[in-house]
């Protein structure tokens, strides 16, 4: 089972998408939140936990899905959970131009209560309304 060491090379990917490994996940498709624009960024995370709230708040009919992936290119912070939110990236997120490929999933997840995934659900449509997409790709 992946662990969130801090040195733990594994990076996971949270979606309702029903990949394989070997699947490419790549920038310019629908994004998995707000208004679904076309993503000009893929997203990762070295965590489990934020690879469970990419699974649990993304768009879509499908089960939430955790993917463990590999970048094909270089990775940079995710400003949306970074400096924006938190100071520096507390929860290890990242996001690159270049296709993630996914090399396995992680099955035995667990979900966040639905308390908590309930406040999440409500502090992301409180921002909808507000005109704020949840993801910022400039």
């Amino acid at each position: 089972m992946a662990t969130d060491d801090a040195m733990s090379p594994l990076f996971y990917h949270g979606t309702r998408a029903d990949l394989k490994p070997g699947d490419l996940i790549a920038a310019g498709y629908g994004s998995n939140y707000g208004t679904r624009k076309a993503a000009s960024f893929v997203y990762l995370t070295a965590t489990l936990d934020a690879a469970t709230w990419g699974a649990e708040l993304a768009q879509g009919d499908g089960p939430g899905r955790i993917y463990i992936v590999e970048p094909t290119g270089p990775i940079v912070d995710d400003p949306n959970l970074t400096d924006k939110k938190f100071p520096g990236n507390p929860t290890r997120s990242y996001r690159s131009r270049d296709p993630l490929r996914v090399t396995g999933e992680v099955v035995d997840w667990q979900g966040h209560s639905p308390e908590q995934l309930k406040a999440m659900k409500d502090h992301v449509e409180a921002l909808r309304l507000q005109g704020i997409e949840a993801i910022d790709e400039e």
